[in-house]
């Protein structure tokens, strides 16, 4: 099932399985952004990451004297979520656990996820409440992917990334290896970054203390931009393709409250690195904004 929003500027259509953010048509220019989705590279276009971002280390973490297994990016991004409020530009899905996850994540919560359009970007904002009675850990992220180049005439090679990093922060650079975080220290010259079919190689490019990240053409200044302050991490990723060496027709920037596991990890949730707490009945909010151009 889709939801469709629009206002003067975009069509947006939204799945209910996983509250997934599918497509979104500019009508003022009449481009499609969003990736399609074909599994030939990955099957995916806007998932949300919940209750881990990335892959933990042996794909299983302990709490409270227990171990639980859990695969990369959580469980999130697969469960139907309903509808709870639906206008023109705006809508609310939410989702409640209901003793459904318990086997993997020993807590119950309740998720809602808002998409409103204001002009040609559109809002997404996450709600988390914790309906425990103790404390509750989670990490949760956003995956969007964006169609490049947009334009037949272009190609991989006419885009580039532009960073703008949070005030009076530095920002930590970081890679993966076997889906796991090493550290590699404080990125000193960030701000732009050509896309080249070797970029993910490696997989994804993975930073802290980024406030604003677009995508834009060095032809036609069309892109996306992507506004996440506050935000602790960002990852940016494309399919790299071993069978010629090329990256697949997209890239993902994917603001992150959390990240995977790091290559000396405990695996004690409660000490993971970047692990958010929330307290009883204590409600978490976040939003980003992308920026159609």
């Amino acid at each position: 099932m889709f939801t469709v929003l629009e206002n003067d500027w975009l069509k947006v259509e939204i799945a209910s399985r996983g509250a997934e953010l599918r497509k979104v048509q500019h009508k003022k220019n009449g481009l499609d952004y969003m990736w399609t989705g074909d599994s030939t590279y990955w099957g995916r276009v806007s998932p949300i990451l919940f209750p881990i971002v990335g892959r933990l280390k042996d794909d299983r973490y302990q709490l409270n004297d227990q171990t639980y297994e859990m695969s990369q990016h959580g469980f999130l991004r697969d469960v139907v979520f309903d509808l709870d409020k639906h206008a023109t530009t705006s809508v609310s899905f939410v989702f409640e656990s209901a003793g459904r996850f318990l086997n993997v994540y020993p807590y119950e919560f309740k998720a809602f996820v808002h998409y409103i359009l204001k002009e040609d970007s559109l809002i997404v904002r996450w709600e988390i409440v914790n309906q425990n009675k103790e404390e509750m850990y989670f990490s949760i992220g956003a995956h969007p992917a964006f169609k490049v180049p947009l334009l037949e005439n272009e190609t991989i090679e006419d885009y580039s990334l532009h960073f703008t990093p949070a005030a009076n922060q530095n920002v930590m650079e970081y890679e993966l290896k076997d889906s796991l975080i090493h550290e590699k220290g404080t990125a000193n010259d960030i701000s732009k970054i050509q896309l080249t079919d070797s970029l993910f190689v490696d997989d994804a490019l993975v930073y802290s203390n980024i406030d604003f990240i677009s995508l834009a053409s060095n032809k036609s200044n069309h892109g996306v931009e992507l506004t996440s302050e506050n935000f602790p991490f960002v990852g940016i990723w494309s399919k790299y393709m071993d069978s010629d060496g090329t990256m697949a027709p997209f890239v993902c920037i994917e603001p992150w409250y959390g990240i995977a596991d790091t290559y000396n990890a405990s695996g004690k949730m409660n000490k993971k690195f970047g692990i958010n707490k929330l307290e009883i009945g204590e409600l978490f909010e976040a939003e980003y904004k992308i920026t159609f151009k």
